[in-house]
């Protein structure tokens, strides 16, 4: 007769507990979305060096959404879904703040750039600086429409300042935004263009010829700030806390960047004249 050891139902039950969960594998926590609302204009710079922001917050996943700066601004005033507001000027956070819509000491200016004058590199314009503009006719001179981009909105004041407005008027061609401006000059269609550095130091199709002076326009400041629709408000002040960081401040230096001025330009001094 075979004898059988019986283990009482306790100890049986805890231990088949205790085997599945060693064999269970532990549960992660998913990675929270951190959405960025970004201007074009850094668009190349984003994409070096977020992947370096993504492996020190394994925790986040960064989510993009780039257009023209004005029509982020909008889209943020009517509730559209953002943590972080990255236009290429920083007077677009301005006037999210005016109006309560910004998260109140968030607001920081992390960079700032120039504008400058570009042709192509293989259709090249027949000038060499922007003082040849009042002296050289070119056929077409695409800049950004005032009305949708802040790159526009510069160049405006710059064409203003330097007198050149009544002249090379009737030779505009406008795009929504910097990277359009671009498509128009490297394509031949214009012959310049007036883009921010931050776009055309990438862009291989185009060559810098002339900055505009500082003072010709509202010094050009790269603002960030956490917005009222953020849900992700810790992963926002990491991502704001990383882009001072020296090192990111280098990557920004190489795709077109500079330390913001604090001087107020020409342009925005008449602008604020009554």
């Amino acid at each position: 007769m075979t004898s059988h050891t019986y283990l009482p139902r306790t100890l049986w039950s805890l231990g088949i507990l205790a085997t599945i969960l060693w064999i269970a594998p532990p549960v992660q926590a998913q990675p929270e979305t951190l959405t960025i609302a970004a201007a074009n204009s850094v668009k190349d710079a984003l994409r070096k060096v977020l992947p370096i922001f993504e492996s020190q917050h394994r925790d986040i996943n960064v989510r993009v959404i780039y257009g023209p700066s004005q029509t982020l601004r909008k889209q943020i005033e009517e509730g559209a879904p953002v943590d972080v507001f990255l236009p290429s000027l920083s007077e677009e956070i301005d006037q999210l703040e005016k109006k309560g819509l910004v998260i109140q000491g968030s607001q920081r200016v992390y960079a700032g750039t120039s504008l400058v004058l570009v042709t192509s590199t293989t259709l090249p314009a027949p000038i060499a600086s922007i003082q040849d503009l009042h002296t050289v006719p070119v056929r077409r001179i695409a800049i950004g429409d005032p009305k949708a981009s802040s790159v526009g909105k510069v160049a405006a004041q710059f064409l203003k300042y330097s007198k050149l407005e009544p002249q090379l008027k009737s030779q505009f061609i406008y795009g929504e935004h910097s990277r359009a401006v671009l498509d128009l000059v490297s394509k031949g269609e214009a012959e310049i263009g007036i883009v921010y550095r931050t776009d055309a130091v990438s862009n291989t199709h185009v060559r810098i010829l002339d900055t505009a002076p500082e003072d010709s326009h509202t010094p050009i400041r790269y603002g960030v700030a956490v917005v009222w629709t953020a849900k992700n408000l810790s992963g926002a002040g990491d991502f704001i806390e990383f882009l001072l960081t020296p090192r990111i401040q280098v990557q920004l230096k190489e795709h077109g960047f500079d330390q913001a001025s604090r001087n107020v330009g020409i342009a925005q001094q008449q602008e604020a004249k009554p």
